[in-house]
């Protein structure tokens, strides 16, 4: 006879003359109930399944349960959802609501193999980790290695695909930033510049969605490999969009000629930041007392622009147009640069500097938003190959959100709220699932505060048809 558990009766502080207790015996509730929102995105877009294409699935199908497509779409789910660690998974399988999400036929889990897994749909943590170490082991328990050039391609095909129409402009922010490892890591290094052991991938980003995430060793220059993830991406682009005209962007890091000279000899044009240097400084010398002076009369910042034709010493092998901001704080001088290969006659040097090279900020911030909130930066595993699919996890998961912002958000408060705030208040939903032979029913939560907002994002979804 099977004995049945009781939860504990919890006991809280009295209100008044009740008292206020609590049981673990609701039923069958989720809290995730909003992800079906990311599963509408998918069924429209399909960023998961195509993920999962990218896999060789080599298992005998006579005793595999979990297909690629559930497999992954595991992972990614839960990364959007906020389940960081492959541990998560071992409470999420039983969760109706994630089967749901990868599409389990049997979401309550009842037709699983082994008396022990019945219950639990989805699959748990050790299953998800040798889908990320098949691609660093060759043993009869990881035969589902990844094609790496496919995840690379498929990053791209899907931007291309998710925009549609042909755009007469794209600019393609380029940025390096550190991953802090804590452990004895494959490939990493210590950085002096961010003072920690690191690993620094290579982030490519256009209009908010990742197209490159590389995984790099830190003891590299920034610029690194930025020539041939160019080359590749502008093919495809232009496969799509042969008349497109694209424009790189990114910080001093990457002005470097081999990536200068790509792009002039490949109809690419380019914006970089430029680190200064006393030549520079002593162009610029004019115009920044003329906006000490402007600031000292009007009490506040002045900003005065220069352009001028310059070339290093050494390392240009041809003079370029470069931008000074001549800028005068209450901290005091703050001149910068940009070289650039756009015409004076197509935009004027404060154009350049302040409206196209500005605006690299807001790609910085996406970084971030996909690191922190989205976890790209647990790469813990010993190999730097599953610490690149943990990346490549995370960049899914994350083009997903933003496509849920992009479209589903459109013209609403949250148009431009972070990953983490969609989740909070448009996925974190309480719910009571309930499953038949006909229909998954879900009762959500009567006390939920955005019930006409989260209408309004499943029915722009759905226009997409």
């Amino acid at each position: 006879m099977q004995t049945e558990c009781t939860s504990p009766k919890l006991s809280f502080q009295a209100l008044g003359r009740r008292r206020v207790e609590a049981q673990f015996n609701g039923g069958t509730i989720t809290s995730d109930a909003g992800g079906l929102l990311l599963r509408e995105v998918e069924s429209r877009y399909g960023f998961i399944q195509g993920l999962a294409e990218c896999f060789e699935d080599q298992r005998d199908g006579r005793f595999t349960e979990h297909s690629l497509e559930e497999l992954v779409g595991q992972r990614v789910y839960g990364l959007a959802l906020g389940y960081e660690d492959l541990n998560d998974h071992d409470e999420l399988r039983a969760d109706p609501l994630m089967a749901v999400l990868v599409g389990k036929r049997d979401p309550l889990g009842q037709d699983r193999f082994m008396e022990e897994d019945r219950g639990k749909a989805c699959a748990g943590k050790s299953t998800l980790n040798r889908l990320e170490l098949s691609s660093t082991k060759t043993s009869p328990y990881h035969k589902t290695p990844v094609r790496e050039e496919a995840v690379e391609s498929f990053l791209v095909e899907q931007f291309i695909r998710v925009r549609g129409q042909e755009p007469k402009e794209l600019v393609l922010d380029l940025d390096a930033t550190d991953d802090p490892v804590h452990g004895e890591q494959e490939g990493r290094f210590f950085h002096g510049h961010y003072r920690s052991y690191c690993y620094l991938p290579l982030y490519v980003l256009c209009e908010g969605y990742v197209l490159a995430a590389k995984l790099r060793r830190s003891n590299i220059d920034a610029s690194a490999g930025a020539v041939e993830e160019i080359e590749r991406i502008v093919a495809q682009l232009r496969a799509s969009w042969p008349k497109v005209k694209i424009v790189l962007r990114a910080d001093s890091g990457f002005a470097r000629e081999a990536l200068m000279h790509w792009c002039e000899n490949n109809e690419v044009d380019y914006v970089f930041g430029l680190a200064r240097n006393k030549r520079l400084e002593r162009r610029l010398a004019p115009e920044l007392e003329t906006a000490r002076e402007l600031a000292q009369i009007t009490g506040q910042s002045a900003r005065v622009f220069k352009e001028f034709p310059y070339r290093t010493r050494k390392s240009w092998s041809r003079q370029r147009r470069v931008i000074g901001k001549a800028e005068y704080t209450a901290k005091g001088a703050n001149p910068r640069f940009v070289v650039t290969s756009l015409a004076e006659s197509e935009t004027s040097a404060q154009e350049v500097y302040e409206v196209l090279y500005c605006a690299r900020g807001d790609t910085e911030n996406r970084i971030k938003e996909q690191q922190l909130e989205l976890f790209a930066d647990r790469t813990s595993t010993s190999q730097m190959k599953s610490n690149q699919l943990r990346l490549w996890f995370s960049s899914v998961a994350y083009n997903l959100l933003h496509t849920l912002r992009r479209v589903a958000l459109k013209g609403t408060q949250w148009a431009r709220a972070q990953c983490q705030t969609i989740r909070l208040k448009l996925l974190k939903i309480g719910a009571r699932i309930r499953v038949s032979v006909r229909r998954v029913s879900l009762s959500l939560s009567e006390g939920y505060p955005y019930q006409q907002l989260y209408a309004r994002a499943l029915a722009q979804i759905q226009d997409i048809g």
